[in-house]
């Protein structure tokens, strides 16, 4: 079941009787290929992942019939980002986490156990009634596709779950690079702030070690994740082959030196597939659904976020990490953008993501019992 944060699957909404043709695609590729020219231009972070999230946007909420990503394309793109984080993977840093386990997991509990507390605002809205199960759902940090989907069977309304959390994830992606930048003075613009360099992310050269790497990391990590039902395998299990690859050594004899350098124009692939997941989510339809709900959920969102980064810098300085490292590693949610961010800034990649993967299982694994403890309340 993958996640949000991890795997960006649609929430639930009716479904669009109008065609969904080549037309709308060309589009949304038109729309994202000029927001990406003109966030180059102005500096922008990420500019192929913020056009492309701009080019579904734009479409999902048009009048226009909003198109669905290929299941296939969003595996691949997922996939991708997988092998890119897994080959930076060192055992340095997960020893580091290891050592640190006690500050890591209460900081994982105290980012959810907020996030459930401040999401119980929601129920102050008036004009729309709101029960503790759904609130808490709403704005559990992380685990966004996972909870959506299951989000009935724990008793809440999915329309508000899906649209809130969604709503979460897209705040994130947008506000965080910026914040990174601005807070902690992170250089996550230096490598994409200007057109040349832009251009060299989508026409970067690849090699040949580092194109076989990647092809036998897809292989092996997808062919995993047919067999294995984990959450998130489609981006954990490539994630995990090219970390136990770059770690060992293995394809070292093979493809020769540099094999893990992973390709830029493929990581600009995997830029522009996240962008669109997120930005198609997003529809008139499922906004208005619950559009009564926004202005307050906004404010939890920003609140929580806020919060999470709170708890980030105590963590790092406890541990003496970074405090950029801290805040990512905390940031409720919107892993896509977070190993991204992470990956542009130089931080640490590995630690932040074994930090985001431990609070996601810790998620999907407390959501039942939450749920449990609402229907004995509730009787």
């Amino acid at each position: 079941m993958p996640d949000d944060d991890l795997g960006f699957d649609p929430p639930p909404h009716s479904p669009d009787p109008r065609p969904r043709g080549v037309r709308t695609w060309l589009v949304v590729l038109l729309v994202a290929v000029v927001s990406t020219a003109v966030l180059a231009v102005l500096g922008a972070p990420s500019p192929v992942l913020f056009g492309a999230l701009l080019g579904g946007l734009l479409v999902g909420i048009s009048r226009m019939a909003t198109p669905e990503l290929p299941r296939p394309v969003s595996v691949f793109g997922q996939a991708l980002l997988g092998v890119s984080t897994g080959a930076v993977i060192d055992p340095e840093t997960l020893g580091d986490f290891v050592d640190h386990a006690g500050p890591v997991v209460l900081s994982v509990l105290l980012t959810i156990a907020a996030s459930i507390l401040l999401g119980q605002l929601l129920r102050l809205q008036r004009k729309h009634r709101v029960t503790p199960a759904t609130a808490t759902f709403s704005f559990i940090a992380g685990g966004a596709s996972g909870v959506t989907a299951v989000a009935d069977e724990l008793g809440a309304d999915d329309r508000v779950v899906a649209v809130v959390q969604y709503l979460r994830v897209l705040i994130i992606l947008v506000g965080m690079p910026v914040m990174a930048v601005v807070a902690f003075g992170a250089p996550v613009g230096s490598d994409t702030q200007s057109v040349a360099e832009s251009t060299g992310l989508l026409f970067g050269e690849i090699t040949w070690p580092a194109l076989g790497f990647t092809v036998i990391c897809l292989l092996l990590g997808l062919l995993l994740a047919r067999i294995v039902s984990v959450p998130a395998g489609n981006l954990l299990l490539p994630l995990s082959v090219a970390a136990v690859f770059a770690v060992t050594g293995a394809l070292d004899p093979l493809l020769g030196p540099g094999a893990t350098e992973f390709p830029a124009p493929l990581e600009a692939v995997a830029f522009a597939i996240i962008g669109l997941q997120v930005g198609l989510r997003f529809t008139r339809e499922s906004l208005r659904s619950v559009a009564r709900l926004l202005p307050m959920s906004t404010a939890i969102i920003l609140v929580i976020i806020a919060v999470s980064a709170g708890i980030g810098i105590v963590l790092a300085d406890v541990i003496g990490i970074s405090r950029l490292d801290g805040y990512l590693a905390t940031t409720p949610g919107g892993l896509y953008a977070v190993l991204l961010t992470a990956d542009l800034a130089g931080g640490d990649v590995t630690f932040v993501l074994a930090v985001q993967v431990l609070r996601l299982f810790l998620v999907l694994a407390l959501a039942p019992v939450i749920a449990a403890y609402y229907r004995r309340r509730k009787a």
